[in-house]
């Protein structure tokens, strides 16, 4: 039986190869909700800048990181997809003398996908929101979380004003 130990990441490049070899075998890990986002918001920028098909890149991602994508991963890049023109009105809205092209593409993917959490209502919004905004400060920069924080508090404000109404 191999250790759930067996696969977490160490420090030293050694004692992982030591903790692998001793192993008979790895078993796949599943990614966990914050990984599982991080591939949807890669899959959704690889598309807008690459065009390819989301099937193409989800099996690039399963290639490049050695895990096939979670089941959030792949219904959420697919369902964004799908409806990408009614979230990119939606956004719109509150993307205020800032026309959503010229968002750059790694915060519209963001936004996207915050937008759909949001809305699906699969996480809870202060998460979704953080998360989008954490991805983008991460890679992208502080003034863009900012931006990202901005719409997506602006679009949690309207979704919880409709529920009221």
């Amino acid at each position: 039986m191999v250790s759930r130990w067996s696969t977490v990441r160490c420090c030293s490049l050694s004692r992982r190869r030591d903790r692998r070899e001793s192993t008979e075998a790895v078993t796949p890990v599943r990614p966990s909700r914050k990984r599982a986002r991080r591939d949807a918001l890669f899959v959704l920028y690889q598309k807008e800048v690459t065009g390819e098909a989301i099937a193409v890149l989800l099996d690039k991602l399963r290639q490049r990181e050695g895990y096939s994508p979670d089941p959030f991963t792949v219904r959420t890049v697919t369902e964004v997809s799908e409806g990408l023109a009614r979230i990119d009105t939606q956004l719109s809205r509150f993307t205020r003398h800032w026309p959503l092209a010229r968002i750059a593409p790694l915060e519209r993917s963001a936004l996207r996908l915050g937008f759909y959490e949001l809305e699906q209502d699969l996480t809870p919004a202060e998460v979704a929101i953080d998360e989008a905004v954490r991805l983008v400060r991460r890679y992208s920069s502080d003034e863009a979380g900012a931006l990202v924080n901005g719409i997506l508090g602006a679009v949690l404000r309207d979704l919880q004003a409709k529920e009221e109404a």
